[in-house]
């Protein structure tokens, strides 16, 4: 009998966001494939507490930089002792150590380099040299590899962030968000769910405010997240005088119940690789308003599951909310046509799947040779 396929997915990265969650979710789905995932990752990495709560097999390392010949040498050590077929690597220092690692090891796995974010790269070596191939999480990120720093087309591959359908259930998931926040039965509820950085276009959003409430007194805002702009946030929805219709809520845990209780979600992001949060409130049948940037356009089909609108445009995005205030049959058309998005080409198991697939196609050649690993 075949071994089953081991993939090592090494993350130097130690916080938790979109690029953590997608590993542990494609971790979690070559588990229920017969696969064998292995997280490498620093001592403190939330990626790795969270691997190992659901029994995944995880090791650590300080990994220091991009020249840390100890991190090289334990990786090495890794692939020899658990018969690693495929590296994935994540962030910059891994991804230098980890192919460097893959290369010199005598298993030869193949090395994948997955790019999560839309920010320009640093080191073109770890997409162009080292990995066998590169994953992308949106079309628009690959445009970028290919077009604009020169990475063979062929190489790369883009297979999009899913979302957990079993988690992200309108049907299954508790009606209980806008009781605990005392909101009126009538409340139209605008959300965003992000990390309180300007280039998630929080200010872009806020500016809209003023004119929504014009028109529809009684919508409530909330800003689900935390982080660097909240002061700034803070100040202007004082400026603004708008303290009572948005409420700033900090890091919640229960995402999906946050988006069960609204009524249209709105991301008017500046720089996004691809809009998982957008993918998750569509999930949940929830209108989405969101700027026309990076992959945010592979996402939305506007005018079927949302509106998009251009970056910056705090009117256009007025207009796009109110029209949706006023339109509940709408919405509710929207929020089926975005579940329907998700369930066809959006979910977790269609990523992890596509990922297989390519892992199988870069070990075949080698598996033919030596009757090596495979997968159920």
């Amino acid at each position: 009998m075949n071994a089953p396929l081991t993939v090592l997915h090494t993350e130097s990265s130690s916080g938790w966001g979109g690029q953590e969650n997608r590993t542990l979710q494609e971790c979690l789905g070559l588990k229920k494939l017969g696969c064998r995932p292995i997280v490498l990752c620093r001592p403190e990495s939330k990626l790795g507490e969270r691997a190992k709560a659901n029994n995944i097999d995880v090791y650590f390392h300080a990994l220091r930089g991009s020249y840390d010949i100890s991190a090289v040498r334990h990786i090495m050590r890794i692939i020899k002792k658990e018969r690693v077929d495929i590296i994935n690597t994540h962030s910059g220092t891994d991804s230098f150590v980890g192919a460097i690692a893959g290369r010199l090891s005598l298993r030869r796995p193949r090395i994948v380099r997955t790019r999560h974010l839309a920010l320009p790269i640093t080191s073109k070596t770890t997409y162009s040299i080292f990995p066998h191939a590169v994953v992308t999480v949106s079309a628009h990120v690959k445009d970028y590899l290919v077009h604009s720093k020169g990475i063979p087309g062929a190489k790369v591959v883009s297979i999009p962030t899913g979302v957990d359908l079993k988690r992200f259930d309108p049907e299954n998931t508790p009606d209980t968000f806008r009781r605990s926040l005392g909101l009126a039965n009538g409340a139209i509820v605008i959300g965003t769910i992000a990390i309180l950085r300007r280039k998630k276009g929080h200010h872009v959003l806020l500016d809209a405010v003023p004119g929504v409430l014009k028109e529809a007194p009684q919508t409530v805002f909330i800003f689900a997240g935390d982080g660097p702009q909240r002061e700034n946030i803070e100040s202007q929805i004082k400026t603004l005088g708008v303290e009572k219709n948005v409420l700033l809520l900090g890091l919640r845990a229960d995402v999906p119940e946050v988006l069960k209780g609204i009524d249209i979600f709105a991301l008017p992001t500046l720089q996004e690789a691809l809009g998982t949060s957008i993918l998750e409130a569509s999930a949940m049948r929830k209108p989405v308003v969101a700027s026309a940037v990076g992959g945010v356009p592979e996402v939305i089909a506007n005018g079927s599951t949302g509106f998009l609108v251009q970056p910056e445009d705090s009117r256009a995005l007025e207009t796009a909310i109110l029209r949706l205030i006023k339109d509940e049959k709408l919405r509710r058309e929207m929020g089926q046509n975005g579940r329907e998005l998700v369930e066809r080409d959006y979910s977790t198991d269609k990523m992890t799947e596509k990922m297989l697939l390519l892992y199988k196609s870069l070990t075949a050649a080698k598996n033919n040779r030596r009757g090596g690993a495979s997968c159920p």
